[in-house]
């Protein structure tokens, strides 16, 4: 057995290499995962991720895979059907699933993959492939407490990890963070349209608007005070940055309104595609 870091498994299989399932491949092994523990089941392969696995020594697409300690889900959901009957025939007694596919209940899993016990089902986002992700995640009764402080180190390897009370709260996760950063690279759109609009060049908008937004999240991330606070030590009464919030905090059709119904309609829609 390997001496990994405390609570990463000792054998793990990745199904499915593509952009996320690659970048939280790199996220394990930064935070220790051994290559030789790990190995990728792929159809196809990008030839950047075949060069990968042959320069760090990590096994793809061996013929008899042995069962692992984890198997991570991270094909494309409308792959499950056709994977599943040689997935399943890998799956050992005591195998831990991560299941990334979106629409996909941990019931749909364990109706396919009868010989899975534990099962995690979790929702990252983009900002997983720079490290930077937000994922929620929940747990079935099976999984161990173990199972679960290991699911925890691999996830937590691209970001930070909510552990949520029930699973029935992933399409509200995915409403929020899995779609969200759409929303922000959209407030980018429109900020620089905006700009544009008030008499900027719009290349000069554009540089202004993007790093106006990325350098606000950094803010957010390096600083504890809540986004409130935040806000209003930027707002000087009766200055500029006031003018605008009346507008974007106008009710009923500010932005708080208007947040709320895109944010329902997503989980709307993650509601009909797991349905």
């Amino acid at each position: 057995m390997s001496s990994n870091t405390p609570h990463l498994p000792s054998s793990l299989i990745l199904v499915g290499a593509g952009k996320m399932g690659g970048s939280m491949l790199e996220g394990w092994l930064k935070v220790g995962m051994k290559p030789e523990d790990v190995t990728v089941l792929d159809p196809k392969p990008s030839e950047e991720m075949t060069m990968f696995c042959r320069t760090k020594g990590i096994s793809l697409n061996p013929a008899d895979p042995a069962a692992a300690d984890v198997l991570i889900l991270a094909i494309k959901p409308q792959m499950l059907d056709e994977a599943a009957p040689a997935l399943n025939g890998i799956l050992g007694p005591q195998t831990l699933i991560i299941s990334i596919l979106a629409g996909k209940t941990i019931g749909d899993l364990r109706s396919r993959l009868p010989a899975s016990s534990a099962i995690v089902r979790a929702m990252p986002n983009l900002p997983a492939s720079i490290g930077r992700g937000a994922t929620g995640a929940a747990v079935n009764e099976k999984v161990s407490e173990t199972q679960r402080l290991t699911a925890d180190a691999l996830l937590s390897s691209n970001g930070i990890v909510e552990w949520l009370p029930s699973e029935d709260l992933i399409d509200a996760v995915t409403a929020l963070s899995g779609s969200g950063p759409a929303y922000v690279f959209h407030l980018v759109e429109c900020l620089a349209d905006a700009g544009t609009a008030a008499g900027l060049p719009p290349d000069l908008a554009q540089r202004l608007a993007r790093a106006t937004v990325t350098g606000a999240g950094e803010l957010l991330f390096q600083s504890e005070l809540p986004p409130a606070t935040l806000r209003q030590n930027v707002t000087s009464p009766g200055g500029t940055t006031a003018a605008a919030l009346e507008v974007l905090m106008r009710e009923p059709n500010g932005l708080k309104a208007l947040m709320r119904e895109a944010v329902a309609a997503a989980k709307r829609r993650a509601e009909e595609l797991a349905g």
